[in-house]
């Protein structure tokens, strides 16, 4: 089992920036891939940003060049970093990881105002 701590969500203008940070716990020697979903009212689920273990990121079109995710394995942490925010930005963010099965973090809201 993996255990999953989000926090750095927040009310932000247009512009701004923030920063999310997801610290897991249990089985963390497990951990390949982590990452960030976010889901906004009424829309699916959808993947924001990926790093594995190795380093290598992806992320989804829409945030390429003002989110950057990256990992401390020391911590056992994930961060994004969030500028240039948009109001299209405003949803729930979901912290995961893919051990031996996917895990979920309890979600962070952020809300980007114009």
């Amino acid at each position: 089992q993996v255990q999953l701590v989000e926090s750095g969500g927040g009310l932000v203008q247009a512009g701004g920036s923030l920063r999310l940070s997801c610290a897991a716990s249990g089985r963390i020697q497990s951990i390949n891939v982590m990452g960030w979903h976010r889901q906004a009212p009424g829309k699916q689920r959808e993947l924001v940003a990926l790093i594995n273990s190795g380093g290598s990121t992806n992320y989804v079109d829409s945030v390429k060049g003002r989110f950057t995710i990256s990992r401390d394995n020391t911590k056992s942490t994930v961060y994004l970093q969030m500028n240039s925010l948009k109001t299209e930005d405003t949803a729930v963010y979901y912290c995961y990881v893919w051990a031996d099965s996917y895990y979920w973090g309890q979600g962070t809201q952020v809300t980007v105002s114009s």
